[in-house]
């Protein structure tokens, strides 16, 4: 069959859709990769890649959708605005990516179309086509509260198309464990591409003490601090090896204490088995693939969804939720030291291994065309 996979423009929400897509490609289907701006990066997973939005500049759709919504613009900047920032921005997106979707599935002709929550273009193009739609979780909100919010501001995309509603999608894929997350849908292990990058050898062993990865996100904006200061101006007391993965440039430009190293893009799945913990910026993939590794983990409540991430991974006891200012040297040492944390980690690491991994789910979706 042929398999017209669709996502919003942004690294953090194609890479999630890769290794199903990879699994599609090598069962014989045909793929095809409906995406934009960073991540057609995913080309160098060795799929075909179409660009839906040139030029592409998610900032400059904030700036023409918030300051009409001020109040749902602050509650979004303090990750307390629920779905309704993501309404807001993903709409405005989704109607300009509705058009060149419907475009490209109508010149290409897909047997099903897969799409991300944030990618209800996706599913338009599969209801003028009266083909297959099916939504891949890679949040940790429900699927069915995103597309609903995005489908909200998108009347005039739907009309544009025919279309008075958005029509259920024919299967969902949950990703989330549930222990952690309520998604509807068939189950189906969280695994994320991860770009390109070497991993260093020293990287693949455990060092003399434990090692804590500190990331930061791929999308910057306003308020988004990130974990990454706060832990430098901290670890010199920290009885722990610290590793920056792609740091700005200011962090490398200063001074770094002892026990402090930086990286550059790596492959994160491959190093953290070796590593004790990880400190990110409360991102779903980084959430998820924390988690999926059996590791602590800190996330920093910051915009967008990440303080919800950040307080479903603290409910569950997997790991903490701290603003970036509030993370101090005894916070990262608990990372490394308490043990209710690394065994929450490890249950919900269990959990996920136990279901589906995407080539398993592969002839489940053949089946509904």
């Amino acid at each position: 069959m042929r398999v017209l996979v669709v996502s919003a423009p942004l690294v953090g929400h194609v890479f999630p859709l890769v290794p199903l897509a990879v699994a599609l490609r090598d069962a014989g289907h045909d793929v095809l990769l409906a995406t934009g701006g960073g991540g057609l990066a995913a080309a160098e997973a060795g799929l075909p890649v179409h660009d839906i939005a040139p030029g592409f500049d998610f900032g400059r759709i904030a700036l023409r959708v918030f300051p009409r919504h001020p109040l749902i613009a602050r509650a979004e900047l303090a990750g307390t605005a629920g779905t309704r920032g993501a309404g807001l921005l993903f709409g405005a997106l989704n109607d300009q990516l509705t058009d060149p979707v419907v475009a490209l599935a109508t010149e290409w002709r897909p047997d099903l179309v897969l799409h991300e929550p944030f990618a209800v273009a996706g599913a338009v193009a599969a209801a003028r086509l009266v083909v297959p739609a099916v939504r891949q979780e890679n949040a940790l909100f429900d699927g069915r509260d995103l597309v609903g919010a995005t489908t909200a501001r998108l009347g005039p995309a739907l009309r544009r198309h025919g279309l008075s509603e958005l029509p259920p999608p024919a299967a969902a894929l949950a990703v989330a464990p549930p222990s952690v997350a309520t998604q509807e849908g068939w189950p189906m292990r969280h695994a994320s591409y991860v770009g390109g990058g070497e991993l260093p050898a020293w990287l693949r062993e455990p060092g003399e003490r434990p090692r804590i990865l500190v990331t930061r996100s791929t999308l910057t904006g306003p308020g988004d601090q990130g974990p990454v200061p706060a832990v430098v101006a901290a670890a010199a007391e920290v009885d722990a090896e610290i590793v920056l993965v792609r740091p700005d440039r200011r962090t490398t430009a200063r001074a770094l204490p002892d026990n402090v190293r930086v990286v550059d893009w790596i492959p994160l799945d491959e190093a953290l088995p070796a590593s004790a913990a990880l400190v990110h910026h409360g991102g779903a993939g980084s959430a998820l693939g924390a988690l999926a590794a059996g590791l602590p983990q800190l996330a920093t409540m910051g915009p967008g969804d990440r303080r919800h991430n950040a307080e479903l991974v603290a409910r569950r006891g997997a790991g903490l939720a701290l603003r970036p200012r509030d993370i101090t040297a005894r916070s990262l040492t608990q990372l490394v030291t308490d043990d209710r944390l690394r065994t929450a980690a490890g249950q919900v690491s269990r959990e996920m291994a136990a279901m589906p991994a995407p080539a398993d789910l592969v002839a489940r979706l053949a089946a509904l065309v």
